[in-house]
C-alpha cells in the first residue's frame, strides 16, 4: 500500500441491541476512526444481528468490493456469538499469527482477553479480521496488528518481493 493512496475498508458490527436499535454502536465508529488514522479509507459501515448466514453473506459481498473487512463483535463464548463460524465459512485460508498477537496483547490489560474466539482470513484479495465487541477491546485488539494489515494486503495482491534490509 503506498502512503499516498488509501486501502478500502468495511466496518461491520455484530450486535444484536444495536441491530434493534436498542444500544449506540459505539465500537464501529471506534475502529473506524483507527482504521482511518492508519490510511484505510472506511466505505461501508453496517450494524448485524449476531445472525451467521446473513453475516456470511455479508462478508462474501464485501470480500468483491473492499480490500479490509473488520468486524466489531460476536467474538466471545455466549451462544449468539458467530462471528469466527461466520468468518470461518467464508475464508480461503485463516492467518492464525494475526488473532494470537492480538490475545497476547489483549491479556496484559484483561485476562478476559484470552475468551476472545476473533479470527484473521483470507478471501480472495480481501483480508476479514475479526475483533471483540466492546469499544476498548476492539481498539486495543485492532492497534496491536493494524500495521501488518497493509503488508498483508501487498502480498495478497501477488507483490510478494522482500525488503532484505528487514
Amino acid at each position: 500500500m503506498s502512503s499516498s493512496t488509501a486501502e478500502p475498508a468495511a466496518v461491520l458490527t455484530i450486535s444484536d441491541s444495536s441491530a434493534r436499535g436498542e444500544r449506540q454502536d459505539l465500537s464501529g465508529p471506534a475502529v473506524a476512526e483507527v482504521l482511518q488514522k492508519y490510511n484505510f479509507q472506511v466505505v461501508v459501515r453496517e450494524v448485524l444481528a449476531d445472525e451467521q448466514i446473513p453475516l456470511q453473506n455479508a462478508l462474501l459481498r464485501l470480500a468483491t468490493q473492499v480490500r479490509l473487512i473488520v468486524t466489531t463483535g460476536g467474538t466471545g463464548v455466549a451462544p449468539r456469538d458467530v462471528t469466527p463460524e461466520a468468518t470461518r465459512a467464508v475464508c480461503d485460508r485463516l492467518l492464525d499469527g494475526i488473532p494470537e498477537r492480538m490475545r497476547a496483547e489483549g491479556v496484559k490489560k484483561t485476562p478476559f482477553a484470552a475468551l476472545s474466539r476473533g479470527l484473521c482470513g483470507v478471501r480472495g484479495t480481501a483480508l476479514i479480521l475479526n475483533l471483540p465487541g466492546s469499544p476498548q477491546g476492539a481498539v486495543e485488539s485492532l492497534e496491536s496488528v493494524v500495521e501488518l494489515l497493509p503488508h498483508a494486503l501487498e502480498l495478497l495482491k501477488g507483490n510478494t518481493e522482500h525488503n532484505s534490509k528487514k
